[in-house]
């Protein structure tokens, strides 16, 4: 198990999810498609303190940190689209450097008990932080849509598929 391999996974992840939203710009920030539901720019920051929580109570020895609301109270201010990308810069470059630094036999060892992956192997997290970032993705191009964009297909630019 060679922890570049999950490396390349958050980056390739991270390259997805700019691609798919990159038509989202800062003046849709505050856009939400209904009053409940998290605007642009608080999906991006929960895609990126999700990454924060997932590296956190994947390696610590109580796992999980279950306070919700103090979770959503953290995202649930951020207003900038560019700082909420800032954030998930920084989040996924945490994440890669934290995998980087790991042997496969760390990232085998089992997280603590719990409610949130209880027991599986420490590396199970990227595949965590890959499903629940392509959900947000996901979201957020409905908002494309909603805002009359067309989001850029997520596996390549766009230039890749004009015949050479």
């Amino acid at each position: 198990m060679d922890p570049q391999i999950f490396v390349k996974e958050l980056e390739n992840t991270k390259a997805y999810f700019d691609r798919s939203t990159r038509c989202l710009t800062e003046d849709d920030s505050t856009f939400a498609p209904a009053g409940e539901t998290m605007s642009a720019a608080q999906q991006v920051a929960h895609v990126a303190h999700t990454i924060d929580w997932f590296m956190e109570g994947g390696f610590r020895p109580e796992g999980f940190d279950m306070d919700f609301e103090a979770h959503a109270g953290k995202i649930m201010g951020v207003t900038s689209l560019a700082a909420a990308r800032e954030w998930l810069d920084r989040s996924v470059t945490a994440a890669a450097e934290n995998i980087s630094g790991r042997t496969a036999d760390e990232l085998l060892e089992p997280m603590a008990e719990g409610m949130v992956m209880g027991g599986q192997p420490r590396a199970a997290i990227i595949g965590a932080i890959v499903d629940h970032t392509a959900h947000h993705r996901g979201a957020l191009t409905v908002y494309s849509r909603l805002r009359g964009y067309t989001p850029a297909m997520p596996y390549m630019e766009a230039e890749a598929l004009e015949p050479a």
